[in-house]
């Protein structure tokens, strides 16, 4: 679709919103041109403004993306969130706690505002205006799953999250650690999470050079972490495939989404997997709101 230059002059997302319901571009100007500016005032057909309205925060929602695409034939899921959802749906006030490491605690942004917690939360408020949503960072530079698990309790469980994104298993890789211990970890924690009532995401490492040179034990981590969201019913950002996916089928080199450390996400690293995750998250809402069945929730461990 073109859209006449002429709409950002005057009233940007909302002319776009009028365009893309279906309204004219000529008649946009013209509604949405400043008084004096010389162009007469059209009434535009209540049916256009009706539309107009209700794309008008998708609309607003493009101003805030970056140029990223998603990975083709990847199966990501968030899995279902029933209890994120119910709240929404309820106009009841939601908490989310972000619980991981250095890329939780955004070590790479060039600003606090531009780390992947603080864009999420900008996403869900963008749309979910209605609605008083919380999210709250709680991510700690250097830690994985045995630092993590001792500080469960009291920085993620007591804030009574409707909603945990747990991103680890990076540093692990970095120490050489052994993945399966590191991951029975994370299953006790996920249990934990799963018995407070809360939604969970789990989140595996970034695909970067520094998490590449272990190569064996990171496709290890990534492999057990998804056994987990599998056998325990929760769900899966998974990251070390979306990264790859940006360096390998879309031919964008490292320091594109890496900082110079070739570990960290930079902000346009943050700033598409705070969009990706975020798509997903809302996808997985509407789907429950709208009465989709989420498969029952395991309620006992399984072996991996």
């Amino acid at each position: 679709m073109m859209i006449d230059r002429r709409i950002f002059r005057t009233a940007g997302p909302v002319a776009l919103a009028l365009v893309l319901a279906g309204a004219p571009a000529s008649r946009v100007v013209a509604q949405t041109a400043p008084a004096g500016a010389g162009t007469p005032t059209q009434t535009l057909p209540v049916k256009a403004i009706a539309n107009a309205a209700a794309i008008a925060s998708p609309a607003r929602d493009i101003f805030n993306r970056v140029p990223c695409l998603p990975p083709k034939g990847l199966s990501q899921s968030t899995g279902a969130l029933p209890h994120v959802a119910a709240k929404l749906a309820a106009h009841k006030a939601v908490v989310i706690v972000a619980f991981g490491s250095s890329s939780t605690q955004g070590h790479g942004a060039t600003s606090p505002e531009l780390n992947y917690t603080n864009r999420q939360a900008a996403r869900l408020h963008r749309k979910y205006p209605a609605a008083a949503i919380t999210v709250l960072n709680r991510g700690k530079g250097g830690e994985d799953a045995p630092e993590m698990i001792k500080r469960l309790r009291t920085e993620v469980i007591d804030a009574k999250p409707d909603m945990v994104i747990w991103q680890v298993g990076t540093n692990a890789v970095l120490r050489n650690l052994d993945p399966a211990s590191t991951v029975k970890i994370v299953e006790d924690g996920v249990a934990t999470i799963q018995a407070s009532g809360a939604d969970l995401v789990l989140v595996d490492p970034q695909y970067a050079p520094a998490v590449n040179a272990r190569g064996e034990t990171a496709g290890r981590m990534v492999r057990l972490l998804n056994k987990v969201a599998h056998y325990r019913h929760v769900g899966i950002f998974p990251r070390f495939e979306v990264m790859r996916d940006w360096h390998d089928r879309q031919s964008l080199p490292f320091d594109t989404f890496v900082t110079k450390d070739g570990l960290h996400m930079n902000d346009w690293g943050y700033a598409c997997f705070a969009q990706l995750l975020g798509d997903d998250i809302i996808k997985s809402v509407d789907q429950v709101q709208a009465g989709v069945r989420p498969s029952a929730a395991a309620t006992v461990n399984r072996p991996l």
